[in-house]
């Protein structure tokens, strides 16, 4: 389970308004039959029209500066393996992100308890990903794309010449080129734009910076966990306890669907990782033998390469081990152990 939180973009050509991100959502809907249309929802709501989603976020900002966020976006990405649990199933997607707002809610630090009742949010759900220059398959496939574009550029300058032969030879090499670049879908070399096969459904939240009453401010982008200030002689308290949120997001996933979760796809995995490499290797190795071969099972699958020598902390090499870091982190940013 991949959670992302972003604030609405305020820099250059800030307009303020979160039409823009309700029409870019709106692309998967082009061209379908209106009863086939994936349209937004709330805790209590279906099939809510984008023009309401647009006034009700725009409508409600109430105390914000002109130069301050209005909204901010939530990306819910669940794993393969999450997904393939739920059998990638929009009513299942729905009811997570339900409970998940409220695990969302709960995450607030202040002197009255938030709950989902207070937040204004629309979601929406999507099923269809697309490689972009970002992803690791794209970048690992760059060198044979970049020769492949230099021999088409060549043909192109002999086709003038009408040199046949010549152009035979160079559409063999890249033939050849296209069957060795490491990543393949569908025995197609990964490119720019190619639509991601598999369960790719994820979940976009806009949420208000306001609450529902559009009279208390409420960030999730608060830079303390939780703090307490002084506002006008009084303390109050503040923050957004996102390590509470996403630990609660992944309990609430594996309560609400039965999901059996390995060491490597939790987020605590994931945060010991960043913050003590060692130990996270020393736990990993400790782990009973049938969870730590699962565990290399989903490691490797998600192509992190395991070095040949015993993983401990006293005996794994420097160099494999920073390597090995390096590519665990890389699968988890990338969702693909699902953390």
């Amino acid at each position: 389970m991949y959670i992302g939180i972003t604030a609405q973009q305020t820099g250059f050509n800030y307009k303020g308004s979160v039409r823009d991100l309700v029409n870019y959502l709106e692309k998967e809907n082009e061209g379908k039959d209106p009863e086939m249309a994936v349209h937004f929802f709330n805790q209590y709501r279906d099939k809510i029209p984008s023009w309401e989603v647009i006034a009700e976020i725009d409508g409600n900002t109430a105390k914000l500066k002109k130069d301050e966020p209005k909204f901010y976006s939530l990306v819910v990405s669940p794993s393969q393996a999450e997904l393939k649990h739920i059998s990638n199933n929009q009513e299942y997607l729905q009811k997570y992100v339900r409970e998940l707002m409220k695990d969302y809610a709960a995450s607030f630090y202040r002197d009255e308890k938030v709950t989902v009742d207070a937040i204004k949010y629309y979601a929406k759900i999507e099923y269809e990903r697309y490689f972009t220059e970002a992803d690791k398959q794209i970048k690992e496939n760059q060198p044979y794309a970049t020769k492949i574009l230099e021999l088409k550029n060549e043909i192109y300058r002999l086709e003038k010449d009408g040199a046949k032969e010549s152009i035979r030879k160079l559409e063999n090499q890249i033939d050849k080129l296209e069957r060795q670049a490491p990543h393949q879908q569908q025995g197609k070399r990964i490119v720019q734009g190619m639509q991601k096969e598999g369960y790719q459904g994820h979940v976009h939240i806009i949420v208000s910076r306001m609450d529902m009453s559009n009279t208390r401010s409420l960030s999730p982008g608060a830079k303390n966990k939780v703090c307490e200030t002084s506002l006008n002689g009084k303390t109050v308290k503040q923050g957004f306890d996102r390590d509470k949120f996403y630990k609660a997001a992944e309990k609430t996933f594996d309560k609400s669907f039965g999901f059996k979760r390995n060491y490597v796809e939790s987020y605590q995995a994931r945060n010991l990782l960043t913050k003590d490499p060692k130990q996270f290797f020393s736990v990993l190795a400790g782990l009973p033998a049938n969870e730590k071969q699962a565990a290399f099972k989903l490691l490797h699958k998600a192509g992190v390469e395991i070095p040949r020598i015993p993983v401990n902390q006293a005996q794994l090499a420097l160099k494999a081990f920073m390597k090995l870091k390096k590519g665990i982190q890389r699968a988890m940013e990338s969702g693909s152990i699902g953390i």
